[in-house]
């Protein structure tokens, strides 16, 4: 585990992505968040872990570039975005949806 995200684990994970793709890999229990661009696989792992109380098999992560964005004749970029796909053991679940 990096020493930068060593005392808060609960800073790795910025929010849980819903898109059709991500919603198609929730029946293979594989749950896509979108985390911290300088956490690593060891981070998001441990954050999942401790935050949701399951068990985490694998962590895969993706770093797209950065998209340019334009206001007027201002030019700059979007913040830098990871994505990492969680895959949990059998039997463990994460409820991202609560019934109200």
């Amino acid at each position: 585990m990096t020493e930068l995200f060593e005392s808060r684990l609960a800073d790795v994970i910025r929010r849980p992505l819903i898109t059709e793709k991500a919603t198609k890999a929730l029946e293979l229990n594989q749950y896509t968040f979108e985390v911290d661009h300088r956490a690593a696989k060891p981070d998001i792992k441990a954050a999942v872990e401790k935050m949701f109380d399951v068990r985490v098999v694998g962590v895969s992560t993706m770093n797209p570039p950065r998209k340019t964005r334009r206001v007027g004749r201002f030019s700059g970029k979007r913040a830098q975005v990871k994505k990492a796909v969680v895959r949990l053991a059998e039997g463990n679940s994460i409820q991202l949806f609560p019934e109200s």
